[in-house]
């Protein structure tokens, strides 16, 4: 029997679609249990966001042990118990259903003898992507000196200086899942498309991917840069991505350009993008991710600057939720028991 321990909200058809994985699948559905917790161990600001209504959870610390105890797989989404390594001594298999590694740092599991696997690839990439495009758009067509008219009570029209986003070019930092959606929905709007990842294809190469004309490895970055009227991070937070953009990150994109971030706000040194602010170097900046969104407001001088437009970790939001995140949880979990390679295991030293 393979003891399945869940506390990822999920409705009943999604429950039942694990279960009938395989007939050895024994599933606990423990939504809202290890909420009291949660909120005991992890920032009120954390928890006033993420965690519901019930900050009490259910049950007794024993009767959350012995579920623990037991579990051979432990699924969850985000924030999470801190010491599932610890109390889950038969654990062989952690699945966390959100993309970003990172989110597991605070984790016993992090590191651990255990397979530890994401979503990375298998969200709602789609309005993410849609996301991305809105930005991109927003400052291209000068959207934000409408609220300046609008608060002073006079159309301002020759301060306007809209922007055609055909045969611009947009650089997608980190082709993933999410990359590849956005260089998608960029092609189509007649954009060149650019990017960044671990490997590199180079220009005119037969493997891009749909909608890239050239795509190139971290040590191309800068390059792409230069070139770029718009910039778009959807990389992981890893140590070689933290800080990517800094001093002279910024210095080497092009002037009057546009940033995107829906990444993770520490992938941006935001000190080095007040400074490109304030030197005019930059035509506008969104950011649905800010350093310390989990702990803490963002800077005010980011929050209140005219050329930021910034989001509270929306990108994804949607009213058509087509994650592919339990269909890669199933196939993973078919893999699991029949001993066979599974999808987005972490690997350590890559640290996604």
């Amino acid at each position: 029997m393979i003891e399945v321990l869940n506390i990822q909200p999920l409705g009943e058809a999604d429950l039942a679609s694990i279960k009938v994985v395989d007939p050895s699948v024994n599933l606990t559905d423990a939504q809202g249990w290890f909420n009291g917790e949660i909120c005991e161990t992890w920032p009120p600001y954390v928890t006033r966001f993420y965690v519901g209504s019930d900050r009490i959870g259910k049950g007794t610390r024993e009767e959350r042990d012995a579920m623990l105890a037991k579990a051979d797989v432990f699924l969850c989404g985000w924030p999470y118990p801190l010491d599932v390594r610890r109390r889950a001594p038969n654990l062989k298999w952690f699945h966390h259903f959100y993309a970003g590694a990172n989110n597991l740092h605070r984790s016993d599991v992090w590191g651990s003898d255990v397979i530890v696997s994401t979503s990375r690839g298998a969200g709602n990439t789609l309005p993410i992507a849609e996301y991305v495009v809105a930005g991109i758009l927003h400052f291209a067509k000068d959207f934000q000196r409408a609220w300046f008219d609008r608060d002073t009570g006079k159309f301002r029209r020759p301060s306007y200086a809209p922007l055609s986003i055909a045969g611009k070019t947009v650089c997608v930092v980190g082709v993933g899942g999410i990359g590849r959606e956005v260089g998608r929905l960029c092609a189509a709007l007649g954009m060149r498309v650019v990017g960044t990842r671990k490997q590199a294809s180079g220009e005119g190469s037969t493997d891009l991917p749909e909608g890239f004309s050239d795509l190139r490895g971290p040590d191309g970055l800068n390059t792409l840069l230069s070139k770029s009227d718009f910039v778009a991070i959807c990389c992981q937070l890893t140590k070689e991505t933290e800080g990517l953009f800094d001093a002279a990150a910024f210095r080497a994109m092009k002037p009057g350009s546009v940033l995107v971030n829906i990444a993770r706000g520490e992938i941006v040194e935001e000190a080095s993008l007040i400074e490109a602010l304030d030197a005019d170097h930059l035509r506008g900046v969104v950011l649905d991710v800010y350093t310390g969104e989990f702990k803490h407001p963002p800077d005010e001088r980011l929050w209140k600057h005219p050329q930021v437009l910034m989001t509270p970790h929306l990108s994804g939001g949607t009213d058509s939720f087509k994650s592919r995140a339990l269909k890669l949880l199933c196939d993973n979990l078919k893999a699991f028991i029949e001993g066979r390679p599974m999808t987005n295991v972490i690997d350590w030293e890559r640290g996604y």
